[in-house]
């Protein structure tokens, strides 16, 4: 599976310059590469990004999130979310889940990965475990 410059470019400006709270990436199949599908600004809040992860398709997300430490000091971790709700195609599963590797390696400075089959897995308080 390809995956389109654009994905590189996208995330390269999220993690160097913050232009993107997060972005979610979808396979297209006929071009046989990775595409980005959706960008949300600085503003956009967690909820706004699980509002964006389709109920029964797969996609990829990267996440900015922000936290503060126990010694009061701001921070930032950018989290991979490989998404693959239960309602999904078992061929679009297979296809997400061989394809992610390859995926992942284009994308350098991800910090915390997490799979997730529903919004509970990746919950505001799995982020937080996921960053102490």
């Amino acid at each position: 599976m390809a995956v389109n410059d654009e994905c590189k470019l996208k995330f390269l400006e999220l993690k160097a310059k913050r232009t993107y709270r997060y972005i979610t990436f979808r396979i297209e199949e006929k071009q046989k590469q990775v595409i980005v599908d959706k960008l949300g600004a600085p503003t956009m809040s967690y909820e706004d990004f699980i509002a964006t992860l389709p109920d029964n398709e797969c996609r990829y997300a990267i996440y900015d999130f922000d936290f503060v430490t126990a010694e009061g000091c701001q921070k930032s971790k950018i989290f991979f979310i490989a998404w693959s709700p239960d309602t999904s195609k078992v061929r679009s599963k297979m296809l997400y889940a061989s394809s992610k590797d390859r995926f992942k390696r284009e994308l350098d400075g991800i910090q915390v990965e997490l799979q997730a089959t529903d919004p509970t897995e990746m919950s505001l308080e799995v982020f937080r475990e996921r960053v102490y």
